[in-house]
């Protein structure tokens, strides 16, 4: 039985985003796996807080992280 473990930084990804991250992350899986372990793969998408998650020696923010995906550069 897969598990995937996500772990994103607190409300930067929308409740819809999320289960479309389950939902994709679970087709992967299927696609290697076979399709009758669907049903035993699991997703957890868990939540850090904002700061206390660090790339390089910097700490990194939700805001850090919407930036970036707005096309800033990090850091």
């Amino acid at each position: 039985m897969p598990l995937i473990n996500v772990k994103l930084i607190e409300e930067v990804f929308s409740p819809q985003q999320k289960r479309e991250i389950v939902e994709k992350l679970t087709d992967t899986m299927v696609s290697i796996e076979g399709e009758n372990m669907r049903g035993v793969t699991m997703v957890v998408i868990e939540e850090v807080r904002s700061g206390d998650w660090g790339i390089g020696g910097k700490v990194l923010t939700t805001q850090d992280v919407r930036d970036l995906a707005q096309g800033a550069p990090v850091g």
